[in-house]
């Protein structure tokens, strides 16, 4: 049985590697999605010698099947933010547990302890909807500070910016995180000069502005701000482990997350370092779901690091007839 101690206390690559292979094997006998997949790609363990070699489930299943590898009841279903009419992903969670370990072990790896900060939350467009699992996250992380500042913040951006300018001053470190147009908005009404705050964007402009490259969002950004550098935050509803950037749109993934690039033609071939392709994610945090998926995300990886350069169209996404089932 793969105890989730082991997954929070991978210490080195050959570590990774081997659980990886062992959460395959549990995921192919107890995920009937993920069997059904590997089966039609006939893809069995006794193929699978390395990581490279395992299937990856497009991420498209989350939005048409339970991905599910036990039959414990459900905790908590997380939803993705879709428009009207549009089929949305959902990630049940049978195991909140596990999710609030790998975001507090996550951030304590790349940040600290979550009690140095004050954490001040912008995130309209995910608050005004149920099920977001960025929500949960942040709201855990604002708790968990023990800061009386702390909070999220909707509408009220003067009460923000006096806030921001207040914090700083006082030399308290505070993480600012938002979504890319509410961070816009507030920067294009008032002006900063922060010296002990961290800006942290977690990407979209949500419909609300015209779409931004990363390197033009984050020049007017940390103008705006005056910082040297704008973090980010990589998350999504179907996983439950997060890479950030400390700056430069360049990502680290926590131990147990590993990133791999796979050919845009061929799906089930995967890329040299430094060759762009589709991003496919291991999330050993995803035990109870599916540890092994093909994102829509369009990347490149360097080493230990990887960036994301965009997103497929539809009509780019080859080597997906398997989409269903």
């Amino acid at each position: 049985m793969i105890k989730t101690s082991d997954i929070f206390n991978i210490s080195s690559e050959a570590e990774f590697n081997r659980l990886a292979l062992e959460v395959f094997r549990f995921q192919f006998e107890n995920n009937p999605v993920y069997r059904s997949f590997c089966d039609l790609l006939y893809k069995h363990p006794a193929d699978i010698k390395t990581v490279e070699d395992i299937p990856f489930l497009p991420i498209q299943f989350f939005k048409s099947h339970a991905v599910l590898s036990t039959k414990n009841s459900i905790e908590k279903t997380f939803t993705s933010s879709g428009t009207t009419g549009i089929t949305t992903s959902k990630h049940h969670v049978t195991d909140l547990a596990i999710y609030v370990e790998s975001f507090r072990k996550g951030f304590q790896h790349f940040y600290g302890n979550i009690e140095d900060y004050t954490i001040l939350a912008l995130l309209p467009s995910y608050l005004e909807r149920d099920g977001s699992s960025l929500i949960y996250m942040v709201d855990h992380l604002i708790k968990s500070s023990n800061k009386p500042d702390s909070g999220f913040y909707l509408d009220n951006l003067s009460q923000l910016a006096q806030n921001l300018n207040e914090l700083d001053s006082q030399g308290q470190k505070t993480l600012l995180i938002g979504v890319s147009f509410a961070l816009l908005d507030l920067v294009e009404t008032f002006q900063f000069n922060l010296e002990q705050t961290i800006i942290m964007e977690t990407g979209g402009m949500k419909g609300r502005r015209k779409e931004l490259i990363r390197a033009e969002l984050h020049a007017i950004l940390k103008q705006g701000f005056g910082v040297e550098f704008i973090h980010s935050e990589y998350g999504m509803t179907e996983l439950l482990s997060q890479a950030y950037s400390m700056g430069n749109g360049i990502f680290e993934c926590p131990p147990w997350m590993k990133i791999l690039i796979r050919d845009t033609e061929d799906a089930l071939s995967i890329q040299n370092t430094n060759k762009t392709g589709g991003i496919n994610v291991i999330d050993l945090a995803n035990i109870n779901s599916c540890s092994f998926i093909a994102t829509q995300d369009l990347g490149k990886v360097h080493n230990n690091t990887f960036e994301i350069l965009g997103r497929f169209d539809n009509s780019d996404i080859r080597g997906c007839n398997l989409m269903v089932l």
